[in-house]
């Protein structure tokens, strides 16, 4: 997608979110819709979230096929987001050390750890069927949206 295209999805998705997001209801019913969202309007392969834990990330509200349920600390993509406290964009997750392959079908993905006064509380999760999908706009406005998920 180029990056105009891409630029507009996100504009629609700042746009609705603002009018979907309800800072009075559960986390889980925002990050339900939130994933929702993203997926109606990126169409992506699969997105959703993994939740913290203790050591670990734990599946939350995703759209797409079945996903992996736990991931530790420092592991896969989205454990070494969660321990570096960083998104991390992946081009060919098949060359990602330690990639946790929870389907053969994804080829690319970006992570990007959400935040609470300074602590990850979880990740946003976003794989591709296609390599290279995402770049340095997708980092810059999920990690916008990411920080307009709050606690209630």
């Amino acid at each position: 997608m180029k990056s105009i295209d891409k630029l507009n999805s996100y504009q629609r998705i700042h746009t609705q979110w603002s009018g979907l997001f309800d800072p009075n209801v559960p986390l889980i019913s925002n990050l339900s819709n939130a994933s929702a969202l993203l997926y109606k309007e990126l169409k992506p392969w699969w997105v959703g979230f993994y939740l913290v834990e203790g050591d670990d990330l734990y599946l939350g509200p995703f759209q797409g096929p079945v996903a992996c349920t736990r991931i530790p600390k420092g592991k896969g993509v989205c454990g070494s987001s969660w321990e570096k406290q960083a998104t991390i964009i992946v081009p060919d997750v098949h060359k990602f050390p330690g990639h946790i392959a929870c389907s053969e079908i994804s080829n690319s993905e970006i992570v990007i750890p959400i935040f609470h006064n300074g602590d990850v509380w979880g990740v946003l999760d976003i794989d591709s069927a296609d390599f290279n999908t995402f770049d340095e706009v997708d980092a810059l406005e999920l990690e916008k949206f990411c920080a307009s998920l709050t606690f209630k």
